[in-house]
């Protein structure tokens, strides 16, 4: 847009497109934002919100940017916002805004059906190269999915009414790194992924996860239609998600899944042998260095188990050169397979040579990967996204030093926080244990259980109990059932969506979980009166990544990257307790430095506005009254 064009009235489009809402509510917030929007795409200015829980921020972003008339690519962090805004903001501004435009969503190739494979996997010679290594229930499984392939309108997996295996869906899906192009495949013009990219490439409003988002930046533009304005929703992860998708993790996995695909062209059975060597013996290079930040040039013994990977891979792909055949599922065996060799032989390139201003390290957890991440994604995002469209980046909780930490130009940036609808002060109380030990101490875990059996007893269950560690969270759950009366479940029981569905059906029950917890889980209501957390989550200190920005940060390390980690991850957390106007109850925090460092306030300003107190009488008379209103 022309930075002399006038901004639209984005608050009285709002209020009269909210008005259809059922039990419509105007929202100081959300109005401020539209208009901050609206006179950021109009001045060509970036823009930084911080619009807390309930604020309404995707209705507060989508109708300026649509009464712009700009092209535009939401991305989102979670499956659940992308949902919600196909399946229902984008349709119900369609209905009541006044303004025509069009709308997609586009996913990774991988989320779509591979109509070729689909093709390969219904003939008896192919599905008997395809599936002899898997078990009858995946080869049921895949016939399943070949049989949906005909009736599905967009072949994008989440419109299954059931779960997949993840081997199942391999064999009849494609990853970018293995599909040949539509031109080059003979299912090019039908395929479900490229029709995906057609309607994104027609659409005013394209929506997207912020990972694919990530892969385009680092694919140098190539995966999404041009746009004027990008909006980046939960934008506190964007760091992360930039730093992982121009970067890259490789481990024997990779090469396996090489394997799997030379398996079924290959008749030299030595060929495919070496590629799954090579994986052995890249896992056993890595085993040694597990957590380690790896100086240039690489340890010998990976060094060596890299250019033996390469080596096996130079030699598959002559072995797929000499292939002459004159079937088509065959040939394009062969092509998805030449393909895959290319680019993980790409990837170990990478990881031999370093690229200038990247990281390599060996990750912690199982499977061990070699990893090689840019220290600095600023650069990146400065050349590929702020220098050429507006940027709207938002979430309810911004982290301290976004804009510099992701390279926002600091002289065309606004960064304003709008609030919340709800009344934090009056719906709920944040309580800190300041009388407990040191988190360091042995006995900071045991006065944890028993303030946590104090809290849910007040609370009659109806707790989210969040641990900054596996073992802290068993230990937990496992000293309290048999003291409480209530229903203890944990993470590691159920899948995510099961688990929650569980938790939010049973007032009384408890759950016990971890970080993957701290966002994500929205149980508004009487099911949830209680947040814990038991320690601030700074980041491990022995990181590799973090490390080595550590290191050249130096004495401002801590304040620009491990307090603004801790205090959004934190926020995130407490921001599970109030979900609606309605919602009561207590965020207990159980570090006693919450109360005495010399940093708290950096991170209690993080958090919602809750009423405080350092007394834990105060929290359980609120918990017992919430739970005698139940």
């Amino acid at each position: 847009m022309d930075p002399t064009t006038e901004a639209p009235d984005a608050a009285g489009a709002l209020a009269a497109v909210t008005a259809q809402l059922v039990g419509a509510e105007q929202r100081s917030g959300q109005r401020r934002m539209a208009d901050a929007v609206a006179d950021a795409i109009a001045t060509g200015r970036h823009l930084v919100v911080q619009a807390g829980t309930g604020t309404g921020k995707s209705l507060g972003y989508l109708v300026p940017v649509l009464l712009s008339g700009s092209s535009v690519v939401v991305a989102t962090a979670t499956k659940a916002l992308q949902d919600q805004l196909a399946a229902k903001d984008l349709p119900f501004l369609e209905l009541h805004l006044g303004v025509p435009f069009s709308w997609a969503v586009l996913k990774g190739r991988s989320n779509y059906l591979c109509l070729q494979k689909v093709r390969e996997a219904s003939t008896s010679t192919a599905e008997q190269l395809a599936l002899e290594d898997i078990a009858p229930t995946t080869r049921a499984e895949v016939l399943r999915l070949a049989a949906w392939a005909g009736s599905t309108p967009t072949g994008d997996v989440a419109e299954l009414d059931w779960a997949p295996t993840d081997r199942a869906w391999a064999v009849v899906s494609a990853t970018s790194e293995e599909c040949p192009g539509a031109a080059n495949c003979p299912m090019g013009e039908p395929c479900f992924a490229e029709a995906a990219r057609r309607r994104a490439q027609a659409a005013d409003v394209v929506v997207v996860n912020t990972h694919l988002y990530g892969l385009h930046v680092a694919s140098g533009d190539t995966l999404l239609p041009e746009h004027e304005v990008v909006v980046i929703d939960e934008a506190h992860q964007l760091e992360d998600v930039v730093s992982d998708t121009n970067g890259l993790a490789l481990g024997a996995g990779r090469l396996a899944n090489v394997a799997r695909q030379l398996r079924g062209v290959l008749a030299e059975a030595d060929v495919v042998t070496h590629v799954l060597d090579a994986g052995v013996r890249l896992t056993e290079a890595l085993v040694p260095l597990r957590g380690a930040l790896l100086s240039e040039p690489l340890p010998g013994p990976l060094n060596d188990a890299l250019v033996g990977a390469r080596l096996a891979l130079d030699a598959a792909s002559t072995a797929l050169l000499a292939i002459d055949t004159g079937v088509d599922e065959a040939r394009q065996r062969v092509v998805r397979a030449q393909k895959a060799v290319g680019a993980l032989a790409e990837e170990l390139d990478t990881a031999l040579t370093v690229p200038d201003g990247s990281v390599a390290w060996v990750t912690w957890g199982e499977p061990l990967r070699l990893a090689v991440a840019p220290l600095d994604v600023g650069p990146t995002l400065r050349e590929h996204v702020w220098e050429r469209r507006t940027a709207i980046l938002t979430s309810a909780t911004i982290p301290l030093a976004l804009a510099e930490r992701v390279g926002l130009p600091a002289e065309r940036t606004d960064v304003i926080d709008v609030g919340s609808s709800f009344d934090y002060e009056e719906q709920g109380l944040l309580y800190c244990a300041a009388h407990l030990p040191d988190p360091r101490s042995p006995s900071h875990q045991p006065g944890v259980r028993d303030e946590l059996r104090a809290l849910i007893e007040a609370a009659q269950g109806r707790t989210l109990a969040l641990f900054t560690s596996w073992k802290a969270m068993r230990d937990a759950a496992e000293a309290l059932r048999p003291l409480l009366p209530y229903r203890i479940l944990t993470q590691d029981e159920l899948p995510k969506p099961a688990l929650v569905d569980a938790f939010r059906r049973d007032e009384q029950t408890c759950l016990f979980a971890t970080a993957g917890l701290f966002q994500g889980i929205d149980v508004p209501g009487r099911t949830l009166s209680l947040v814990t957390i038991d320690r601030l989550p700074f980041p491990r200190p022995d990181d590799p990544l973090l490390r080595a920005r550590r290191e050249r940060l130096g004495a401002e390390a801590f304040r620009v990257i491990d307090l603004p980690r801790a205090a959004t991850l934190l926020a995130q957390a407490a921001g599970r307790l109030i979900r609606s106007t309605a919602d009561l109850g207590v965020v207990a925090v159980l570090d006693p430095r919450l109360a005495s460092a010399g940093y708290r306030w950096d991170i209690v300003r993080a958090l919602p506005p809750l009423r405080r107190t350092r007394h834990r009488e105060e929290a359980e008379s609120f918990l017992r009254a919430i739970a005698r209103d139940a």
